[in-house]
Order: structure tokens, then sequence, then C-alpha cells
């Protein structure tokens, strides 16, 4: 169940990923967007490390 868990974090934290990514490729970046998007990856990540 654990290693599961993990796994769908660490989807989900590339699917972040990519979202930044493509968001900050437009030509006007919207920054409240890119800082949310920010905020879910951080979440995430500290979910990943505390396991």
């Amino acid at each position: 169940m654990q290693n599961t868990h993990l796994t769908a974090l660490s989807a989900k934290h590339n699917v972040l990923d990519q979202r930044i990514a493509a968001e900050a490729q437009r030509p006007l970046p919207d920054q409240i967007i890119l800082a949310g998007l920010k905020k879910q990856k951080l979440r995430i990540k500290e979910e990943i490390a505390a396991n």
C-alpha cells in the first residue's frame, strides 16, 4: 500500500512538473497559476520525503 501511494505521489509530482514547464513556456505566464502549481508540487514533495 505504501509503495502504491508513493508511486501515485511521484506521478502527480511529474505531472505538476510538466504543467509548470508548460505554463512557464507561454509568452505571458500566469504567475498566480505558477505559484499555485509550485505550492502543490512542494506539498507532494514534502509528503514523499515524510514517507
